[in-house]
């Protein structure tokens, strides 16, 4: 891009002397693909000296009325002095970021630092967006991720003048989340408001960025029109298949097949397509229809408005497709177009460039490789994608990355008469991730249950933040693939998970339901849409066969249930005794879920058991749904009986229908999954507690300080007691010495007794203490110890420490997973335990459950209850831990180790950090796409 004409004109002169020579390099980091209200993708970055022409086409491309609330005058346009102040900045003291949709600039923002004693902690705030683009909340964007670039150079509130006949500016900063404070001075406001993140501001932020997710795949999945492009008339062609799927569900809009000139493919390219039509001058043409329906060249021919294109085109034709489908105005695209990540490297950067050019469009995509999306509800009735066979209607939504696994899957739930709601099969996941499908399920009224087979979790913690929140309304059941499944191209991107210990504990505490195969997945999810959840543990297990009601009670009590009744009814119990001991089971008040199990020895008449079943579990007070779960072996049947199920409009089971299992044990582990969901559920604290005496905003500058420019680096030790002070958490005073007479000072002004230690990471945590003399009472002492270790260690680099406590040795640790984000690791201290791989872990952040269930494992609740500690101050030093990394995500590694818990109390002996550069995958800071 070219400098401006107005730039030209301008001598050097015009721009003031300390910003001749300012870098040209912005933060990349703050850049970022953001959704608008509408769902629409937006690209921010700061601005650039030559981005001077598109300000200038910008600022000319307001109304007068939008010029005059921005400038205070009527301002037709920028003076050449002011362009090159605009667009010639410090990325520190002033900060200007732009919106583009395509090449286009439709919002601007920029912060000015007011100087205040030489250092400006307030800055200045203002943004204009383009008439054309008003009202779908990029102002909340641009000032959100203002914010997040002025916190991190060191500001703090936000200043902005605002004219008083512009109520919806003002209105833009209250419902971003800030307190602000107004101040009227005739025909402007004066706003000011903090910029630090708070409870409520993390809140509205979330809320905005929930709604507009849920929007942009509401999108996908609800359009209003579809254009499959690249549609055939060969029956063997992928384009004439997903055609001949959309039509054949019903799809409730119209449908318009491309295929023009330049997306026939050539025979090199792929199989040879019908014969091309030719037009004149020898040119080919689109065939005038497909599968009976008027065919277009383009998508721009169409002449009706186009939500959603499916595209199934040679990777080749993609960047005219795009082209095509931003001047068309479509929204979405699901692309089933194979050639890119799953081929390697060269595949994988076309797949990447093909996600920048869609979000750059300002649409999102699914695929590529994708086998599509489907949408059962009666008023869309919607089925893009290759799936010879989808279930009906249901309550339950699906998500997947494999195509094959997917057409496996929806055949499995057809099977089971599974409904399903919606389904999404994302391919390569080059944009729409199972966390953008999540946040639209948790708003989505026709959804009960979601399905997960994931192979990695994208940005891991916004996948914990989400399935938390979904976890507490919606029953999440996944399967969690390891490294062995995951293709080379998303192990790269993400990073394989290489322990499915670590996977299940992270899943479980974000309420995860994780199942190993997809016959538990449907087991559990069969459970889940037709039955209501267990109050309790307290299961009666009632049937015809002793051994097989054995078999159930044996995987109830190993699965974490209780069998607090098990009656056998004999191989010829009648139907009337059945129902009988299922009513009485479903009255008794100290049951909470039943398993039957009814396999006669003997053909029999079903229907009478079936009928007296479900009669029997009917609720007094009338309805379908029972009180208290009942599972089956009716009949050794997979899925929902004839006999057992309610139906719905369609035919379909729907609530109150009763899951049949081909065995006892799968019916008992379903069970019991659904326990261990609800128990999950009715935990008291679903959100991180705060820490009152915390000061994050010192901790985060005094780490950005100590990483200056080198990026990557191990604090201190000293560093890290700061730092670790500043969330009250306070290391055991020690002093570093070199000698043995500043060992011997550092031992009188701590007072005796004191330790002399190695800080070597190598010595730490040994449990033979050959790295520390203990219990020194006295200088000749310490002087010993000092000589000692130096000759051991072969260093002189000693730590002198006030003597602790003694007690029980803890460990913690925080460290980044490439799958999880960050995790803590807990258990007992030393090598010993290390290797034996006694650790518990949790990723961030923590609520006080969490930190007590860490603390509640076997192994250290029962050393702790020996020495009689209180195991409440771990309980708030993990809480601390969790806040600190959370609030100061340049911390990279945290580790503290040993912790003596004792009677007297808790000491942290040891601590290390090691800081560097913010994952592009932290959910922290402004909201973004990823």
């Amino acid at each position: 891009m070219t400098e401006s004409p107005a730039a030209d004109q301008t001598t050097d002169s015009a721009a003031p002397a300390d910003e001749q020579a300012l870098p040209r390099e912005y933060p990349r980091q703050w850049a970022a693909d953001v959704l608008a209200s509408d769902g629409g993708v937006v690209h921010l970055r700061p601005i650039v000296p030559a981005d001077a022409d598109l300000l200038v086409e910008f600022h000319n491309g307001l109304s007068e009325r939008t010029r005059y609330m921005r400038y205070f005058g009527p301002t037709p346009t920028l003076p050449p002095r002011e362009v090159v102040r605009m667009t010639t900045i410090d990325y520190r003291n002033r900060v200007a970021l732009l919106a583009f949709l395509g090449d286009r600039v439709i919002a601007m923002g920029l912060y000015e630092g007011l100087a205040a004693d030489g250092k400006p902690t307030a800055a200045e705030v203002a943004f204009v967006v383009a008439d054309d683009h008003q009202g779908r909340g990029l102002g909340p964007i641009l000032l959100e991720h203002l914010a997040g670039a002025a916190a991190e150079n060191g500001f703090t509130r936000f200043e902005a003048e605002v004219l008083s006949e512009n109520p919806n500016m003002v209105a833009v900063f209250r419902d971003a989340g800030y307190q602000i404070s107004r101040a009227f001075d005739g025909s402007t406001v004066h706003v000011e408001f903090l910029i630090d993140p708070t409870e409520a501001l993390t809140v509205v932020r979330n809320a905005r960025e929930r709604a507009s997710e849920a929007r942009s795949i509401a999108n996908l999945l609800r359009p209003q029109s579809v254009a499959v492009i690249g549609a055939s008339t060969d029956p063997k062609k992928v384009g004439n298949v997903l055609l001949a799927n959309v039509l054949a569900a019903g799809f409730t809009g119209p449908v318009f097949p491309v295929n023009g000139p330049g997306l026939i493919p050539d025979a090199a390219e792929t199989e040879p397509d019908t014969p091309a039509r030719t037009g004149p001058g020898g040119k080919r043409v689109a065939p005038p229809s497909v599968r009976g329906i008027r065919s277009y060249a383009t998508v721009r021919d169409i002449p009706d408005p186009v939500d959603l294109a499916v595209i199934a085109v040679p990777a080749a034709r993609m960047d005219q497709v795009l082209d095509d489908c931003l001047a068309k105005g479509v929204r979405t695209l699901v692309v089933v177009s194979a050639g890119f990540g799953e081929r390697g490297e060269a595949g994988l950067e076309n797949e990447k460039r093909l996600a920048e050019q869609v979000r750059a469009h300002g649409m999102r995509l699914v695929g590529p490789n994708a086998l599509g999306v489907v949408n059962n509800h009666h008023d869309i009735a919607l089925n893009a994608s290759l799936a010879p066979r989808i279930p009906g209607i249901g309550r339950v939504g699906f998500f997947c990355q494999s195509g094959a696994l997917g057409i496996a899957i929806l055949d499995t739930a057809a099977h089971r008469q599974l409904g399903l709601s919606t389904f999404v099969s994302a391919g390569n996941r080059a944009d729409v991730s199972g966390n953008d499908v999540l946040q639209y399920w948790d708003t989505d009224d026709d959804t009960d249950v979601v399905l997960l087979y994931l192979e990695s979790f994208g940005n891991p913690r916004k996948f914990g933040r989400i399935a938390r929140r979904v976890a507490a309304k919606k029953p999440i059941v996944a399967i969690k693939s390891g490294s062995g499944a995951m293709s080379p191209v998303h192990a790269q991107r993400t990073g394989p998970v290489r322990d499915d210990r670590v996977a299940q504990m992270v899943l479980e505490q974000a309420g995860v339901i994780q199942v190993e195969t997809i016959s538990e997945l449907f087991d559990c999810a069969t459970v889940l849409a037709y039955q209501p959840l267990p109050k309790g543990p307290r299961t009666a297990i009632l049937g015809n066969s002793s051994v097989i009601a054995s078999l159930a009670a044996n995987t109830a009590r190993s699965s974490g249930l209780e069998v607090v009744s098990s009656i056998d009814l004999g191989p010829a119990v009648t139907h009337e005794e059945l129902a009988g001991a299922v009513a009485a089971a479903m009255a008794d008040d100290d049951i909470d879920s039943v398993i039957v199990v009814f396999v006669p020895p003997v053909a029999v008449d079903s229907a009478d058991y079936a009928f007296g079943l479900m009669e029997a579990t009917r609720p007094e007070g009338g309805g379908d749904v029972p009180a208290k779960p009942v599972v089956t072996t009716f009949l050794a049947v997979e899925g929902v009986p004839p006999g057992l199920s309610r139906t719905g409009p369609e035919g379909l089971p729907v609530r109150g229908s009763i899951p049949s299992y081909p065995t006892p044990e799968r019916a008992a582990s379903a069970l019991a999954q659904a326990w261990r969901y609800a128990r999950w559920r009715a935990r008291p604290d679903t959100q991180p507690a705060p820490i009152p005496d915390a000061h994050p905003e010192d901790a985060r500058g005094y780490v950005r300080e100590a990483m200056g420019e080198g990026g990557d680096r191990r604090l201190t030790d000293r560093d890290a007691a700061y730092v670790l002070g500043r969330f009250g958490i306070e290391v055991v005073p020690f002093r570093d010495v070199s000698t043995m007479h500043e060992a011997s000072a550092a031992a009188r002004e701590l007072g005796f007794p004191v330790v002399v230690k190695s800080s070597s990471p190598q010595w730490v945590g040994r449990v033979d203490r050959e790295g520390a003399r203990l219990d020194l009472s006295d200088a000749t002492a310490v002087i010993t110890a000092f000589n000692e270790l130096q000759a051991l260690t072969g260093s002189s680099e000693l730590q002198v420490q006030r003597m602790a406590a003694r007690g029980v040795g803890i460990y913690l640790s925080v460290s980044d997973s490439p799958s999880f984000g960050p995790l803590i690791s807990f258990g007992l201290s030393g090598r010993l335990f290390e290797a034996l791989g006694d650790r518990s872990f949790r990723s961030i952040p923590l609520t006080e459950h969490d930190a007590r269930e860490l603390v509640d494992q076997p192994s250290v609740r029962t050393l702790l209850a020996e020495d009689d500690t209180d195991a409440d101050a771990l309980v708030d030093l993990l809480q601390r831990v969790s806040a600190l990394v959370e609030a100061v995500p340049e911390i990279r590694e945290l580790r503290l180790d040993p912790i003596l818990t004792s009677p007297d109390g808790l000491a942290v002996l040891g601590s290390q950090i090691r800081v560097g550069p913010v994952p592009t995958l932290a959910d922290t800071g402004p909201r973004r796409i990823g």
